[in-house]
């Protein structure tokens, strides 16, 4: 008896003759939907896009039932003429690209023409679209592909698309999808980043009746992060910026306090379009890297623009992926940008978050909890006047309260110190007053109405961190001898991490000479790390060479020896002399960066009187 596996691989003659045969075209556009429309929130994706490529300034996004039952966006852009709108929903029909030269210079966010094919093969889709030259707008149903009406309507200058019954005719796809809730969720996320990226625009978005969230579209970036984040977020940002030939860089940065647990918050536009690049995520991480503990990852939004004969958009369908000409300059001119915004900055964290009343939107209370989808208020008022009110509707009035004056009212109270300007200013370790030590741990300083607190341990090492790369970046590392010399035996894959390293081990003031056998003889080290046992950062770090030899560089051995001094550093729980602690404190200020010792933990943190006084129920 053949086996089950025989049998499964076995084929009749009738079977491998099979005719081929060309698809209709209903089940390739049903295929090729597949490509595009996984998905309510890419159904939302590729219309919003159109209606930014159509020069929209005011677009209302609505869903029901997470987008499966029902998606409608409103724009007032260009609108559609009249000849073209069948067009539209054929497979690869663009006005955005006129031949394959266009690719290498892409402006638009969609040009590959397949976006309003692929969504109504799967849905039924109603448009209503009017340019500011015609006198009448149109209507244009189609339904799985099929076109089912198409007359004239009176409808407002741009385009409303109406999608329901997403994959009505395809289950199979229909039932692979997340609850109402989660693909809900996902039209949200891309919302907020929508309203991030494009600053300039003013979006409304409705779920299930309910207006979720606003934007002014004054094209003030930071209206737009205190709407989707909130105030608290707001105001902990830094601004970044830089400007080159290759790159313009702007956008907020937030301080080491608001680090998050995973990448979420890095957010990253490129050319007003959203994505993803392990190019600029490593170039700000790296930049973060003595400003954050392990395993924490920075809050960022930074928007570059690139002329596009540079960049390629072409690397993933969904266009969330790109490609850039010079890495390596991008990688700098982020890296930069960042550290330069950092570095510049008191980033001293207050102990106590400040209570904080959100600024009131009052959209919600003043506009109809359903949209205007076909602009009833115009239609009455054409009804009564006889002729057209170009005014915007009232969804896009805006309001007192609106976001667009959160960065005036964040404004006046910053908390936004310049490095050199705060607690580190040349010269303040003068106004000091230090106060004591607690916990033999902490030692407290009154400065300008405010309590720090600076942690011994973390404080000293970032000072011998400093001290040692500083000795390493100058190639003045002294040494230290070693009498008698530390015998260690090596493993083969420890011996073979030493001697490719030995001259880096030299440079740092390490003295390591073959003692026969699998022995090595370390005869002197740098003096900033006498005091400590080879054990505690020698073999750690020849370990670490050898687990990792084909990526380690010698830049990469100095900061890992570096981080050993840390280990040299007073401990908690340990007395300090006045004198010593104020030295201490003294040395901290020269460094560049004082904030953070080498893991990214702080060094010193602030209570205000306020907190104080509040804790105390002195005020509140």
């Amino acid at each position: 008896m053949r086996s089950a596996l025989s049998r499964a691989g076995s084929r009749t003659d009738g079977e491998i003759m099979r005719e081929i045969r060309v698809l209709d075209e209903a089940t390739i556009n049903k295929i090729a939907a597949g490509e595009v429309v996984e998905r309510p929130v890419s159904v939302v994706k590729e219309l919003v896009e159109n209606a930014i490529d159509a020069g929209a300034r005011n677009i209302s996004v609505e869903i029901k039932g997470g987008g499966i039952d029902y998606i409608r966006v409103t724009d007032n852009g260009s609108g559609i003429e009249k000849s073209s709108i069948p067009s539209a929903f054929l497979r690869h029909a663009t006005s955005k690209i006129n031949s394959i030269e266009d690719l290498l210079d892409v402006t638009s966010l969609g040009f590959r023409g397949e976006a309003l094919s692929s969504i109504a093969a799967v849905s039924q889709v109603e448009l209503m679209t009017k340019t500011k030259e015609s006198i009448f707008g149109y209507r244009y149903c189609i339904n799985g592909g099929r076109e089912m009406s198409f007359d004239e309507a009176g409808v407002p200058d741009g385009t409303t698309v109406i999608v329901r019954n997403l994959f009505y005719n395809t289950p199979a796809r229909r039932k692979f999808l997340k609850s109402a809730l989660t693909e809900g969720n996902g039209v949200t996320q891309l919302m907020e980043k929508l309203i991030l990226s494009h600053p300039d625009i003013s979006f409304k978005y409705i779920a299930n009746s309910v207006i979720k969230l606003t934007s002014t579209g004054a094209g003030d970036i930071l209206s737009g992060i205190y709407t989707v984040f909130g105030r608290d977020i707001a105001r902990s940002l830094v601004e970044a910026s830089s400007d080159s030939e290759m790159c313009s860089i702007g956008g907020y940065i937030g301080k080491p306090e608001i680090s998050r647990g995973n990448r979420n918050y890095e957010l990253f536009f490129v050319n007003g379009r959203c994505i993803k690049s392990r190019i600029v995520t490593a170039a700000v991480e790296e930049a973060f890297a003595p400003f954050l503990m392990q395993h924490r990852f920075p809050f960022v939004i930074l928007y570059l623009t690139i002329p596009s004969e540079l960049i390629d958009v072409n690397v993933h369908p969904a266009k969330t992926e790109i490609r850039f000409m010079d890495e390596k300059q991008i990688y700098s001119a982020i890296a930069g940008a960042v550290s330069e915004a950092l570095t510049r900055r008191e980033l001293i964290p207050d102990a106590i978050a400040e209570e904080i009343k959100p600024v009131r939107n009052d959209i919600k209370a003043s506009v109809s909890p359903v949209p205007e989808p076909f602009e009833v208020s115009r239609i009455e008022n054409v009804k009564i006047t006889g002729h057209e009110s170009h005014e915007l509707p009232r969804a896009y009035e805006k309001k007192a309260d609106a976001p667009d004056v959160i960065a005036d009212k964040i404004a006046e109270n910053p908390e936004q110190l310049t490095f050199g300007e705060g607690f580190f200013a040349e010269g303040s370790e003068k106004l000091h007053r230090i106060i004591g030590q607690v916990f033999d741990t902490y030692w407290i300083i009154e400065y300008e109405g405010k309590m720090y607190m600076v942690d011994q341990h973390a404080a000293h090492e970032k000072v011998l961190y400093e001290r040692f790369s500083a000795q390493i970046a100058e190639g003045g590392v002294t040494s230290q001898l070693i009498s008698p010399p530390y015998i260690v035996t090596l493993s083969v894959s420890q011996e073979e991490a030493v001697r490719a390293n030995l001259e880096t081990f030299s440079e740092l003031g390490f003295t390591i000479e073959h003692f026969g056998g699998k022995e090595y003889a370390l005869s002197s080290v740098p003096s900033e790390l006498f005091r400590m046992t080879p054990e505690d950062y020698f073999i750690s770090v020849v370990d670490d060479l050898a687990e990792n030899s084909k990526t380690a560089s010698p830049k990469q051995v100095k900061d890992r020896i570096a981080t050993m001094a840390c280990k040299a550093a007073v401990k908690g729980n340990m007395p300090m002399k006045y004198a010593e602690a104020d030295a201490l404190i003294r040395e901290l200020f020269t460094l560049d960066n004082p904030y953070n010792c080498p893991h990214g933990r702080p060094t010193v943190i602030a209570f205000s009187k306020q907190d104080i006084e509040k804790m105390f129920k002195r005020i509140v």
